[in-house]
Order: structure tokens, then sequence, then C-alpha cells
């Protein structure tokens, strides 16, 4: 399955995916993440000029991790 950008998936282990972030509150810098900033904005923190911020999302059960993907298809407006 290729993942959109921006999509945010419940996973059932706690490791970090490849081109998956944890949904803990970070700020990213906006140079490095373009297209999620795009989608995302500054709804999640940061100051629009140099950061953003991820979502932070508790898991409903240890061991578990709520995920956003940072690095796949750019969602179509269709």
């Amino acid at each position: 399955m290729d993942a959109y950008i921006g999509m945010i998936g419940l996973f059932g282990y706690n490791f970090q995916m490849p081109n998956w972030m944890k949904c803990e509150g970070q700020l990213l810098p906006i140079q490095e993440h373009v297209a999620l900033y795009s989608l995302l904005g500054t709804n999640y923190g940061g100051d629009g000029k140099t950061t953003f911020g991820l979502p932070k999302m508790a898991v409903p059960v240890e061991g578990m991790s709520y995920q956003i993907c940072v690095q796949g298809s750019f969602p179509s407006r269709d």
C-alpha cells in the first residue's frame, strides 16, 4: 500500500516505521518537510517560519503508536 503524506496510522508496535514519524508533538524544520508542512501548517505548533509541529496523540494501549507518513505520495485534490 502506498501511503500518502500526512496519513496517520495506528500501529500495533512501538518502533518507528521507515518514512513515518511518531505523533508525539515534536517540532520539525519546514525546509526538510515542505510537503508535510503544506498540509499541516501550524495547526499543531511551530512558528510557521522555520518550524511546524506534529500532532500529539495518546495511544490506546501500551506498545502501540500513532505515526504520520512524512514521505510518500502527495494527496490529490480530487
